[in-house]
């Protein structure tokens, strides 16, 4: 590998989320912490949205390890279930003693284990990942778990992650009730060319790397056209660039190291 090559710690370009590479820049940051204010201040239902590799995971992660202690959060990355499994999903995660399988019944234990929570001073965020691939009915029954209330605080605080194309579902006739729950819309943007040259430096930074930058300017904005913008395909193109400069023997990312990449992708 190339890591000692570059005076690397660990690989820079892991398309796998990794939280200690977050990229605060290109708004990422403001959203993040807005995120976390809505979902602390009983905001109700809030969306995400961005094409895919533009970091919805990593978002979600970093997310997942801010929020305060007294949070409990549910992920839930399947989605294929239907609009009982989430609700006995939720159950089985929130470990509510169930008494009977009668989705009537499960809502009321589910609404009362919820309360039980909120009166120790705790709160419950469900993060739903891919929700644009979810069944029509399963995204009628997230809006009727968001209704959950106690006196005037809601019980269960809910995200939505998913493709562009949840907001062409939300849009439809027969969920306007669930849009009309939406608080907060974030949308992740595909990154404009300063800040992919922020964001790869920041990628090798965090990766132990201590030299000057390695990636010429006509390297960037090759990256920057054959990405697209969109943070996985900057790692992939990033991760094959420093292979086939290690391979040459050379510390200088050139155009025909990414032009190696993008063949190689």
């Amino acid at each position: 590998m190339y890591l000692e090559h570059f005076g690397l710690n660990e690989a820079p370009f892991r398309i796998t989320p990794h939280t200690d590479f977050f990229f605060a820049g290109a708004n990422r940051g403001a959203t993040l912490e807005a995120l976390l204010y809505a979902i602390t201040h009983d905001e109700g239902i809030v969306k995400v949205s961005g094409e895919v590799g533009s970091g919805k995971t990593m978002l979600c992660r970093v997310l997942m390890e801010r929020l305060p202690e007294n949070v409990e959060t549910i992920f839930l990355a399947n989605p294929s279930l239907s609009r009982d499994e989430i609700m006995f999903t939720l159950a089985d995660e929130l470990r509510v003693n169930l008494a009977t399988n009668r989705v009537s019944a499960v809502m009321r234990a589910l609404q009362e284990h919820l309360i039980g929570l909120y009166a120790q001073g705790r709160q419950v965020v469900v993060l739903i990942d891919e929700a644009h691939a979810m069944p029509a009915e399963t995204l009628e029954e997230i809006r009727l778990l968001s209704n959950l209330e106690s006196n005037r605080h809601k019980l269960l605080q809910i995200v939505l992650f998913g493709q562009p194309e949840l907001n062409d579902i939300l849009n439809r006739t027969e969920m306007r009730q669930l849009k009309e729950r939406i608080t907060h819309n974030f949308t992740l943007e595909p990154l404009v060319r300063s800040d992919i040259a922020q964001y790869i430096s920041f990628r090798m930074r965090a990766a132990g790397y201590k030299g000057p930058d390695v990636f010429s300017p006509a390297a960037l904005k090759r990256i920057a056209g054959a990405s697209l913008g969109l943070t996985r395909r900057i790692n992939i193109l990033c991760d094959k660039a420093l292979l086939a400069a290690f391979a040459g023997n050379t510390h200088l990312i050139t155009v025909s190291h990414v032009k190696a990449a993008i063949r190689d992708a």
